[in-house]
């Protein structure tokens, strides 16, 4: 059975993911940004916490961790490579291998590049993503720590997911996102009309995360630069996608 999935909006602009198994009763979170609003989200629904999954090391993905595994006995996991700079974990997690969550089992794939060991969570049955500052709604993660050519990697290891794979980032940065896509793909229709979607959802306070891969296949400008139009859009006829993927990254750099 399929788990259900909460959106909770944290801090500023962050997004931490509740995943609930009807069946067992347990409950798992998807980053760690603050305590309070994913207390205030279990009481409400009488859940407790058993598990913390932690996509990287950043303050505002870690920060409540601690708390919540004081406060109801959860197990935290995370990526082994970033284990020296994560909350210590109960679970150390590697690459291309898969683990038990409530019976589904949770594909860990390495995505770095925003961060170096940062992973996401795949599950196939729940048809969800959990990408964090890898791929983002109409964007991706600034490269503070890997160079482009990783990221963009990662980037393709996530296009490779079914098309109709839901994807849960970790911020609502998606209205900033699509002014920048607008300068690379102006005469995108696709994109303009998710562009009138995204405003219209922010106009009333509704998250746009998550989204559909498929979506962000036809509108994310970092995942179309292997395109001949993106290519050509910026004048990089020719020009290996890595290469083009650095440039597309350094012009939102500068946006």
């Amino acid at each position: 059975m399929p788990l259900e999935i909460i959106t909770l909006p944290c801090l500023a602009d962050n997004y931490a993911y509740l995943l609930h198994d009807a069946k067992s009763g347990r409950t798992a979170l998807v980053d760690a940004p603050e305590v309070a609003p994913i207390k205030a989200a279990l009481a409400a629904r009488g859940w407790g916490l058993d598990v913390i999954l932690l996509t990287h090391h950043h303050y505002d993905h870690i920060d409540g961790a601690e708390e919540l595994r004081e406060t109801y006995g959860a197990k935290i996991y995370g990526a082994r490579a970033d284990a020296h700079r994560l909350p210590p974990l109960d679970h150390a997690l590697d690459p291309e291998v898969s683990f038990d969550l409530f019976g589904e089992q949770v594909a860990v794939l390495d995505v770095s590049g925003h961060t170096i060991g940062h992973i996401a969570f795949y599950l196939a049955e729940s048809n969800a993503a959990f990408t964090a500052d890898s791929l983002m709604a109409l964007g991706c993660g600034r490269l503070f720590e890997g160079p482009p050519d990783m990221m963009w990697r990662s980037l393709n290891r996530l296009m490779g997911l079914p098309p109709q794979t839901l994807i849960y980032s970790g911020h609502e940065y998606t209205q900033a996102n699509a002014r920048f896509a607008a300068t690379i793909e102006p005469d995108n229709a696709k994109l303009q009309l998710r562009i009138e979607d995204i405003d219209a959802k922010r106009a009333k306070g509704e998250a746009t995360v998550p989204a559909l891969l498929q979506l962000e296949l036809d509108t994310n400008p970092f995942l179309r630069a292997h395109l001949g139009d993106v290519k050509s859009a910026i004048g990089m006829e020719g020009i290996e996608s890595a290469e083009v993927f650095a440039e597309i990254r350094g012009r939102k750099d500068r946006f």
